[in-house]
């Protein structure tokens, strides 16, 4: 008995020491709708871009833990045309998948095309032209069989299949039903897997708020019937075991089968910052999978997901210490994390005298091509801060805080002074504003920094100190409040009435705390 126990003990010292802490997310801020494909032992993951460009951020990994972005898959306006795209449209849901050698990225552009198809040889591009494709419904994947290419996407609220030609996008038969979900509105998100002689359909159900939840159907046949899973929704945590927790909207998820044989799943969620309210956006996050042969596949264990989890994980997971400074002296210092808002005017964007001149392109609440350079907030506490260069024009230039065209904060400089105002929805808010006296400084240096519950927004003159010029609550640019399908993005901005009007911005420091 006693050396039972002596066993017994052993054991479970050794499920200790194998066990991480996960920390989710793994890829923070707005990064939704992710897929993910493993090939040989790399895992490469995309996350849906909405009114963004470039589009589709991809991401490499070698043990879905700890994540870098190696590019944006759609990178020319060809391949992305973003006319009159908003925050409710432009990519919605891309997948990503591997057959015979090449990578395949499938995705809707709303507003602009529908669903379209692109390959690379290399997951770092460059990818091809679309190949625009006959079935719509968003959220299209991809299943490859028998030297044949299945294709699934939603029209009508239903999981439609059809075949179609890998290499030319011709639809070569037509959408067969094969699924409406268990009932939940917006069945959407559909992936095909094969396993154990069975075919699985992962699903989205509920809407991408807070019930958000993912359920599963299995058929012998790929056009069905196919059977739900009786222990359905298999995650969500809008439930009795997840309501008190600060992740929320878990669903729209992707399987994937690491080298050493175990299963995983990535999906979206947010976290709740402020009470119920979520302004970075959804986010990525991992789960361990259980999927013996034959049955279902059970995530987690059964339990709601958590912003710290025990896991037997690939590998540690690293601390994240992200602080970039950006010299705005060449475009060669910006890397793949920087984005614009629909396509960009290139002309607008100058390095010139080893400084950023964005010209103005109208106002940010026109959502015409407005001129505006920035990145994702990926974490509640941050600090950004640049330099502007005092301009006498009509221009207005600045750093601002964007969730979508009609959400936002900006906290801006012109020869008359600086100012910090917002707007949420339809109302302005009455703006700050710190006239300059006779001395107008040559340049100023404005600084943005938040703890997930307000925004602080803080101006200096030369060689003189930081001092708050106002702040407002993180919850005024949530989703909950001003709407919009992504996350707050910060960066710089110019507004004003023509392109001759400019502002200069020296650098452009991000810093999360």
């Amino acid at each position: 008995m006693k050396r039972l126990l002596t066993i017994i003990l052993a054991l479970q010292c050794a499920l200790m020491v194998s066990a991480q802490q996960l920390r989710n997310p793994v890829i923070p801020g707005y990064h939704p709708d992710p897929s993910v494909v493993c090939v040989g032992n790399d895992f490469y993951l995309v996350n849906s871009s909405f009114q963004y460009f470039p589009g589709v951020p991809i991401y490499h990994s070698r043990d879905l833990v700890n994540w870098q972005l190696i590019g944006n898959v759609l990178d020319r306006e060809s391949q992305l045309p973003l006319q009159g795209a908003s925050s409710w449209l432009g990519i919605y849901a891309p997948t990503i998948r591997y057959h015979e050698g090449t990578f395949y990225m499938i995705t809707t552009n709303v507003g602009n095309g529908g669903n379209f198809m692109v390959t690379a040889t290399d997951p770092r591009g460059p990818w091809s032209e679309p190949l625009w494709l006959e079935q719509q419904g968003i959220d299209p994947s991809l299943w490859f069989e028998n030297g044949k290419t299945y294709m699934v996407s939603n029209p009508d609220n239903t999981i439609m299949l059809c075949e179609i030609d890998s290499k030319t996008g011709k639809q070569l038969t037509e959408s067969r039903p094969l699924w409406r979900g268990t009932g939940g509105r917006y069945p959407e998100g559909p992936h095909l897997y094969k396993k154990d002689g069975w075919y699985y359909l992962l699903i989205s159900e509920g809407g991408t708020e807070l019930a958000h939840k993912l359920t599963i159907a299995r058929s012998r046949n790929i056009y069905g019937p196919y059977e739900a899973n009786p222990a359905n929704p298999i995650l969500t945590n809008c439930c009795m075991a997840g309501q008190g927790m600060q992740i929320q909207g878990t669903g729209h998820g992707d399987f994937v089968q690491a080298p050493d044989g175990s299963w995983w799943i990535v999906f979206l969620a947010y976290r709740n910052f402020g009470g119920s309210y979520h302004h970075i956006g959804r986010e990525t996050y991992l789960a361990p999978v259980e999927w013996k042969a034959g049955e279902w596949p059970v995530i987690n264990g059964g339990q709601p997901i958590d912003t710290l989890m025990a896991v037997n994980t690939l590998a540690p997971q690293q601390p994240r210490n992200v602080h970039q400074h950006t010299l705005l002296n060449s475009k060669s210092n910006l890397g793949p994390e920087w984005v614009y808002l629909q396509n960009p005017i290139e002309q607008n964007y100058q390095f010139t005298g080893g400084k950023l001149r964005l010209h103005a392109q109208g106002w940010l609440v026109d959502n015409k091509r407005p001129t505006f350079l920035g990145r994702r907030q990926e974490s509640a506490a941050v600090e950004i801060e640049t330099e502007v260069t005092i301009e006498p024009n009509n221009a207005i230039y600045g750093l601002t805080v964007y969730q979508i065209n009609d959400g936002y904060l900006r906290l801006y400089a012109s020869d008359e002074g600086v100012c910090f105002d917002a707007r949420i929805k339809s109302a302005e808010t009455q703006p700050a504003f710190v006239r300059w006296a006779d001395d107008v400084p040559q340049q100023v240096r404005l600084r943005i920094t938040s703890d997930g519950e307000r925004y602080h927004c803080f101006y200096a003159r030369p060689h003189q100190d930081f001092e708050e010029l106002g702040s407002m609550e993180c919850s005024l640019l949530s989703t909950e409040v001003v709407g919009g399908f992504t996350g707050v993005t910060v960066g710089m901005f110019t507004d004003g009435p023509t392109n001759a009007d400019f502002g200069e911005f020296s650098y452009f420091d991000y810093k999360e705390k």
